[in-house]
């Protein structure tokens, strides 16, 4: 797979990608570990912060359609420069907030805004627009890849700063750790006019390729399903930590469990890339979304031990962000990659919608019924629909190429 980068052109342009996404997926997947935290700190109670880091789910998908029209138009430099900027901003502000409203500023808008103009939408269509088309799936399996890896890091990482200087000491590292990733839009971007590699599209203007991708049954049952995979991943993300701790395991159990699958999800990344290429994508995403529903069953059926977290999390976490390439490229085959970015930015949206419900509805169900036993219902019901309404997708068969004769 990973013999379509070998040019050093086109490794760079993934890599820098792929680093880029590893800060901002890094950071915004492992705040859930701040939620025990900052309310033993502030007291502002689970459902309060939970409320903060949902409006963070919807806000970081609203704002993928927007930062990817920008990019689209102007180019990624500025927005990938601001984006790490204000999720750097967001990061440092936040211990100086002792409400539930200045929760939903700095962490709700501030971070969730800059994390995801720096995020899938606009890597993937900049790097897209920068490479060959037989390079671009095994590029978003790489810079997907990215993103677990930060995970995988990050989550470690800022459990032990949280044990060593308090939570609020773990948020400046952050941003600091947010800042250092500058560099690497450079690296991605180039000079500001820097050439793009060119495909054949029909252009007829942003406008109408969005009027043109909301008219299109494929695009809006993609939607659908995309929306589950924010339900289920906003939902752990930010209440793993609580099922832990009503396990009567200690926090570490949570922080490996996201760092598992962060480092799963590294090789699921990479797979996805390669199945882009070999299967349709609609068929990968429908055996992703169904595996979900079968682990979660399982794992309610197994002891609440070490074990299991950290197996549980090893399975969920090789289709965490695996999604992602899958995705990515029916859109492209659907409309081609003039407006990528735009029109995967309004399938994230459609993700953090479900994002939003995930993390919310979590902290009101354990606040109202003292656990997650619905959560774990709702997320099992909503995979299963998502596999199904993957399979009635447009999407042409895969074109094999033979492999040459021996002379």
């Amino acid at each position: 797979m990973l013999r379509a980068l070998n040019r050093p052109d086109i490794l760079i342009t993934t890599l820098a990608a792929a680093g880029i996404l590893m800060v901002t997926m890094g950071a915004r997947q492992s705040l859930g570990l701040f939620v025990g935290p900052i309310d033993a700190t502030t007291g502002l109670g689970i459902a309060s912060i939970s409320l903060a880091l949902a409006i963070g789910q919807f806000t970081w998908g609203a704002i993928q359609p927007v930062a990817g029209a920008v990019a689209d138009r102007y180019g990624p430099r500025a927005v990938l420069i601001g984006g790490l900027l204000i999720l750097a901003f967001g990061s440092a502000v936040t211990p100086f907030m002792g409400t539930g409203f200045g929760l939903i500023v700095s962490l709700g808008l501030l971070s969730a805004m800059g994390s995801g103009a720096g995020s899938f939408s606009v890597l993937i269509g900049a790097a897209a627009q920068r490479l060959p088309i037989e390079a671009r799936g095994a590029a978003s399996g790489v810079i997907n890849a990215g993103g677990s890896f930060g995970q995988f890091v990050f989550a470690p990482i800022l459990q032990k700063l949280i044990q060593m200087v308090g939570w609020m000491g773990a948020m400046w590292a952050m941003a600091l750790m947010t800042l250092a990733a500058l560099p690497l839009v450079g690296k991605l971007a180039g000079s500001k006019g820097a050439p793009a590699v060119h495909h054949a599209h029909e252009d007829g203007g942003l406008k109408r390729a969005i009027a043109t991708a909301m008219r299109d049954r494929s695009y809006l049952l993609l939607h659908a399903g995309f929306f589950t995979c924010g339900f289920h991943i906003a939902f752990l993300v930010t209440h793993l930590p609580g099922e832990v701790d009503l396990c009567g395991l200690p926090p570490a159990v949570a922080s490996w469990s996201l760092a598992i699958i962060g480092l799963a999800n590294i090789f699921g990344s990479l797979y996805a890339g390669a199945c882009v290429a070999k299967y349709r994508s609609k068929h990968v995403l429908a055996a992703m979304y169904a595996s979900r529903a079968v682990l979660i069953v399982l794992y309610l059926m197994a002891p609440r031990t070490e074990l299991t977290f950290y197996l549980f999390a090893a399975g969920l976490g090789f289709t965490w962000l695996a999604t992602v390439p899958p995705t990515a490229a029916i859109v492209g085959k659907l409309f081609g990659i003039r407006y990528l970015a735009t029109l995967f930015g309004l399938t994230l949206f459609s993700h953090q919608i479900g994002g939003f419900l995930g993390a919310y509805l979590g902290g009101l169900t354990i606040t109202r019924f003292g656990d997650f036993s619905w959560m774990w219902y709702a997320d099992i019901a909503l995979a299963l629909l998502a596999a199904l309404v993957n399979l009635p997708i447009r999407e042409a068969p895969i074109v094999r190429t033979p492999a040459p004769a021996a002379a």
